[in-house]
């Protein structure tokens, strides 16, 4: 599994001309827990908000995102139908995860995507705050069968709470 945190962060490469297209600072997932695209770093704070389509991506490595070359670098124009992990209004990491008969099972602290590829999320880890991830640790939960993103919250159905696993992994922060 890969973790989204991972990916955020690694450097963007035209495979053309090795030239530095800039810095993944988010993923941009649709509706079905797919990564559609990666934002962009903004250089300057005058600078417009850039993005690559996932499908215009040549590969994730450990070390970077390699993409043909800069023509698929687009001006970002806010898509409603998005989700932003880390940033934004529109944003998963922070979201309590609630079942359908009220059980707060976490807060998303960061996705898994398949390891494969990583488009799609297959999981989320779930913290229950900072005392708590010390003395417990944090918590996996599989992408449910139906997830509603809603405003305030990610609604799962009742029996997600049977599938909670505990990380049995150190805290990397």
């Amino acid at each position: 599994m890969k973790r989204a945190r991972y990916v955020i962060g690694l450097p963007i490469l035209c495979v053309e001309t090795g030239k530095h297209a800039g810095i993944a600072k988010d993923l941009l997932l649709n509706a079905e827990w797919q990564v559609e695209a990666i934002l962009l770093e903004i250089k300057h704070w005058y600078s417009d908000a850039k993005f690559i389509s996932l499908s215009d991506v040549i590969a994730i490595g450990e070390d970077a995102i390699t993409i043909p070359n800069l023509d698929v670098v687009k001006p970002f124009v806010e898509q409603l139908e998005w989700t932003a992990l880390l940033s934004g209004d529109n944003k998963v990491k922070g979201m309590p995860i609630i079942t359908v008969n009220g059980q707060q099972l976490g807060v998303i602290e960061d996705v898994y995507l398949e390891p494969k590829w990583g488009k799609q999320v297959i999981g989320y880890e779930l913290t229950e705050g900072f005392i708590s991830d010390l003395k417990e640790g944090r918590k996996w939960l599989p992408l449910p069968d139906s997830v509603k993103i809603g405003e305030d919250a990610v609604i799962v159905p009742v029996g997600a709470s049977e599938a909670l696993q505990e990380i049995f992994e150190p805290l990397e922060e």
